[in-house]
């Protein structure tokens, strides 16, 4: 299941009262959507096995980009491959599992950014010390 399905899910609206008299703001305020089995997307996240974290911005990336990480295992080898560049002494790794690219702070254990498709053409990646193809 995709990020976007899980914010897509469960959204209600409040009004809020501004102070003033007479005026009011309508608000939408989501609510953590959860899949059929009950689990929101941080649920299945905690799970991971090794536990690897994602910044908010490879969240939102993730999101924009319709990327899922429950897809062939991705989430399961992307934390192999952090595992893998720990062992190896990385501390920033660029890990590549089939078409998704993960930059990983290796020593943070959190995933800075993700790109898939065409987005991987005509890029350089720097400020990492390995690359690990899983």
């Amino acid at each position: 299941m995709l990020l976007n399905d899980f914010l897509k899910m469960n959204n209600r609206q409040i009004n809020v009262s501004t102070g003033q008299v007479g005026t009011h703001d309508t608000v939408t305020k989501t609510q953590p959507a959860v899949n059929e089995n009950g689990e929101s997307f941080a649920d299945i996240l905690a799970k991971s096995k090794s536990g690897v974290e994602f910044s908010g911005h490879a969240m939102r990336r993730i999101e924009s980009r319709s990327i899922d990480i429950t897809q062939n295992s991705k989430l399961d080898r992307l934390n192999r491959g952090v595992e893998l560049a720990a062992r190896k002494g990385s501390s920033d790794a660029l890990v590549l599992v089939d078409s998704t690219a993960f930059v990983v702070s290796v020593k943070n254990n959190k995933v800075i950014t993700t790109m898939n498709g065409a987005d991987l053409q005509g890029n350089v990646f720097t400020n990492i010390d390995s690359t690990i193809i899983i």
